[in-house]
């Protein structure tokens, strides 16, 4: 038993039939030999399956929209790439020479492929129960601990909705500056809406720094009124 399936077996209590599977599963196409980009393929197809059931089940009156919300924020590369990290699975990735010398062990898209990866090879060498029992197992406090649907809405959609529900105009956003080279440029835009001051807002996109300024002026709204 190498490294890696010592490492599957006493964090996960699993094992393979097939160990090229698990190497496979933690190889990045900067390393030589077959890279996990197939795997990763495969088990994002079963993650979202599991999640999708766990949801359904869990959330047995919750519409379609606020389901797909909430596996949204569940299957993100920050939510996998977490998951990651606890089980340590940087420790035991495959990486070129290049990805080791700049820290791709502990970049986050490394980390979620080879999270989805693992679970494509754990179906490849059991079946879909087993895939799916892994799944449940390391996203047990998350689907525990779901944040509430409305939570997870951009806010822009919320301040959309928030003045729609009043009858007031919808916001309009101002670019108002955009600096730095075009790699590495900072947006600054301001959020309008009638009767109050404008709401400023920055980000490396014209929409982070929109859902800045559209963040600024709910929480502004929102304390005014008391309410959400």
């Amino acid at each position: 038993m190498d490294n890696a399936e010592r490492w599957l077996s006493e964090t996960l209590g699993s094992s393979f039939s097939d160990a090229r599977l698990l190497r496979q599963a933690l190889t990045h196409r900067s390393a030589p030999g077959d890279s996990n980009e197939r795997l990763e393929f495969l088990g994002d197809a079963v993650l979202d399956i599991v999640i999708s059931e766990a949801l359904f089940h869990t959330l047995p009156d919750a519409p379609e929209g606020d389901l797909s919300r909430l596996r949204a924020s569940l299957v993100r590369d920050t939510s996998l790439a977490d998951i990651a990290v606890e089980l340590a699975i940087g420790e035991h990735l495959v990486l070129g020479s290049g990805e080791r010398k700049t820290g791709g062990h502990r970049r986050q898209s490394i980390l979620a492929d080879a999270l989805e990866a693992l679970f494509g090879a754990v179906y490849l060498d059991s079946d879909f129960a087993t895939a799916a029992e892994l799944i449940h197992r390391v996203f047990g406090d998350k689907l525990e601990n779901l944040p509430h649907a409305d939570d997870l809405r951009d806010p822009k959609t919320r301040l959309q909705e928030w003045l729609q529900a009043r009858g007031a105009a919808p916001p309009d956003y101002e670019l108002v500056n955009v600096t730095g080279k075009a790699h590495q440029q900072r947006f600054e835009v301001r959020c309008h809406v009638p009767d109050q001051e404008p709401a400023p807002g920055e980000g490396r996109s014209r929409r982070s720094a929109e859902q800045q300024a559209a963040r600024h002026m709910l929480t502004r709204l929102t304390m005014d009124q008391g309410d959400d």
